[in-house]
């Protein structure tokens, strides 16, 4: 009897999960926690609209969703004040990181990407045999600069770049990666994880053209509109690059219920206003916690804060862990030294009002 024939390269990966979800936590911990801050939703939920749209079509749930997505598609491209030919909606970013590495990823490719930047992405490189490469921060800042120069000099197929970036919150102005962009060697594809622009100051967004065949950028609907649990993402591109996804995606990966959930949400933009000034007010709360207890808050354009613990990583995982105790959920960076901070979600008043108490109690454990 024999097991699995798996491949070459499927034997020499680890079986990992890149985040251990809040859910294994509390089973481990045996106990829910009070206060779920680390996994970057949107506690202030969906537009009513959204929530009302998705109970409807689950009756509907018999059906399978339309494998093009027509409705969303063209909403956003209403939006966007592009054509639908520019758009591919997936699984959530992840998912759509997952079929364009299949699409252009082999065995030994090079990719660039920073070091501790958005795991999942390398997660999906090793996946497809590719070789990562990976260049510092500059500061607590992506750096297109050195990206895009080590991209020349291995001759890579992609450069990876959040911004606003997790897991810093900072962001880069949009002018600044639309020159950056001069120096991309030819070949290079550009992907522009843009899961945090919503939430992300005016200016943010560089001004590239559609169709220009360097740049992919995906969005999500899982931040600012709170629909992490629907999985509803998108990239916008050039026609030719979008149409290739055709050649490899699950065409049947999506619900009906995420779908119309997304359409909705789309059109509930005063929702969408309520919940950034929402974010706003809490950015400004976790940042003021956290400079009265004698920590550094680093500028966010996000829905969380990143928290400079003042030592190392090892002194911001056991604040983690006594957080973790207190029962609010948090994270924080995986590599020096990004890793000497902890990572905040922004939650509503009785959610911060639980993390202010525990903090306290966390650096006295920490310190102690």
């Amino acid at each position: 009897m024999t097991g699995p024939r798996l491949t070459s390269l499927a034997q020499t990966l680890p079986a990992s999960v890149p985040f251990v979800g809040p859910e294994a936590q509390e089973r481990t911990r045996g106990a829910a926690f009070a206060a779920r801050l680390g996994a970057n939703e949107s506690v202030f939920g969906p537009s009513p609209k959204a929530i009302e749209a998705m109970q409807s079509a689950a009756s509907e749930a018999w059906m399978y969703a339309d494998p093009e997505a027509h409705d969303l598609k063209q909403a956003l491209a209403l939006r966007h004040k592009i054509a639908p030919q520019n758009i591919m909606v997936g699984e959530g970013i992840d998912g759509l990181l997952g079929t364009l590495v299949r699409l252009i990823v082999g065995r030994s490719d090079t990719v660039v990407t920073s070091d501790g930047a958005y795991p999942t992405f390398n997660y999906h490189v090793a996946g497809f045999g590719g070789a990562l490469h990976k260049v510092p921060y500059q500061g607590d800042f992506e750096d297109p600069s050195a990206l895009f120069a080590k991209a020349a000099e291995i001759n890579a197929k992609l450069v990876y770049i959040a911004n606003p970036d997790n897991p810093m919150g900072t962001q880069i102005d949009g002018a600044v990666l639309t020159k950056a962009l001069d120096d991309l060697p030819a070949g290079c594809l550009l992907i522009l994880d843009e899961a945090y622009i919503d939430t992300a100051p005016a200016g943010s967004a560089p001004e590239i053209a559609i169709n220009d065949p360097r740049v992919i950028r995906m969005r999500t609907f899982s931040k600012a509109y709170g629909l992490a649990g629907a999985r509803v993402g998108y990239a916008l591109g050039a026609p030719d690059l979008i149409e290739a996804f055709h050649k490899v995606r699950n065409h049947f990966g999506m619900s009906r219920i995420s779908l119309a959930g997304a359409v909705a949400a789309l059109a509930d933009q005063d929702h969408l206003t309520e919940t950034l000034a929402k974010i706003e007010t809490s950015r400004d709360r976790i940042a003021a916690i956290a400079v009265a207890h004698g920590l550094v808050p680093i500028p966010s354009a996000t829905n969380f804060v990143a928290v400079d613990c003042g030592q190392d990583g090892a002194f911001a995982a056991r604040i983690l862990d006594g957080l973790i105790a207190e029962g609010i959920f948090v994270r924080m960076p995986f590599v020096a030294p990004q890793n000497r901070c902890i990572r905040v979600s922004c939650g509503t008043d009785d959610l911060m009002d639980l993390f202010e108490t525990a903090l306290p109690k966390a650096l006295n454990v920490a310190r102690g």
